[in-house]
C-alpha cells in the first residue's frame, strides 16, 4: 500500500475520528457532514468520503498527487473488523481490525509494489507503532 494512505485503508474508525477532528480545522480539511455521510477535501485537492449503513463502512478517496481514486468496504462484526479495497491503477488490499480495550490491532496485506504484508497497533497512549516485526 501506498505509504501516504496506509491509515487511511487499514483504519476506518480511526479516520472518521481523524476526519471529524478535522472538520474543525479549517487549515487541514474542509468536510461537510450528514446523519450517515461524511466527506472532505483537504488543501491539496485530496478528497474523502465515509458512509455507513448499518455495521458496514463505505470509504471512498482521490489522492490529488497520483491522480488514484480508491475505494474501502468495512464490515464490523463485535470486536473485528474485515475490510478489501481497490484503487483506480490496479492496487487491491485486505486486512482486519481487531480492538482490544483502547487498542487496535491491524493486520494488512496489499498488491501494491510487488504485494506487501504489514500490521501495526493503535492505542490511545503511544498513537500506532508497526508491529510487523
Amino acid at each position: 500500500m501506498r505509504n501516504c494512505l496506509k491509515l487511511v485503508f487499514v483504519a476506518g474508525p480511526l479516520l472518521l475520528w481523524a476526519l471529524s477532528a478535522s472538520a474543525q480545522s479549517p487549515l487541514l480539511a474542509n468536510c461537510t457532514r450528514s446523519a450517515n455521510l461524511l466527506a472532505c477535501v483537504d488543501g491539496q485537492g485530496n478528497t474523502y468520503s465515509v458512509a455507513t449503513s448499518g455495521n458496514t463502512l463505505y470509504l471512498r478517496g482521490f489522492e490529488a498527487f497520483s491522480h488514484r481514486y480508491w475505494a474501502q468496504t468495512n464490515s464490523r462484526y463485535g470486536q473485528l473488523t474485515f475490510f478489501t479495497g481497490l484503487a483506480s491503477d490496479g492496487e487491491s488490499w485486505v486486512g482486519y481490525s481487531r480492538r482490544v480495550g483502547w487498542t487496535t490491532i491491524n493486520r494488512f496485506s496489499s498488491s501494491g509494489g510487488g504485494g506487501s504484508a504489514g500490521a501495526f497497533t493503535c492505542g490511545r497512549m503511544n498513537g500506532c507503532q508497526d508491529s510487523s516485526r
